[in-house]
């Protein structure tokens, strides 16, 4: 019994499974057109998608250090170049100050001796040279 009861099941949805695809056949065969631009669609989103999370990828940055060789050769202290990190990063002689944790009269010095060791007459020019050195960002 049980047999027969699952051999016309089977038969049956089979049957409905062929009926589907007739249907399915039927409806494609009418809107072939609309397929094929949706899945033209479809390639060419994908396609965007890929190419532009690809060209916009931005790539790792790599860790600065600053051209060792000429602030060596120019004699820049520790200190001092960190002055200049700070300088190129647009601070004040007082934000400077509260940074390193020193009088403004400190930073003043700092500033004084680079511009001699980068023979540079204003902060603008010290900020240039040494970016054209390398020493920074």
């Amino acid at each position: 019994m049980w047999r027969r009861v699952t051999g016309y099941g089977a038969f049956l949805a089979a049957g409905t499974f062929v009926l589907q695809w007739l249907d399915y056949q039927a409806v494609v065969r009418m809107r072939m057109g609309d397929v094929y631009l949706a899945l033209v669609a479809i390639v060419f989103l994908a396609l965007g998608i890929f190419v532009g999370a690809r060209a916009l990828r931005q790539p790792a940055a790599l860790p600065f250090d600053g051209n060792p060789k000429a602030i060596e050769a120019l004699k820049i202290s520790p200190r001092e170049l960190t002055v200049l990190h700070e300088l190129a990063a647009g601070k004040s002689n007082k934000q400077i100050a509260q940074v390193l944790q020193v009088s403004p009269n400190t930073v003043k010095t700092h500033i004084a001796r680079l511009f001699e060791k980068l023979e540079a007459e204003r902060r603008t020019d010290a900020i240039n040279r040494a970016r054209m050195l390398g020493i920074v960002p």
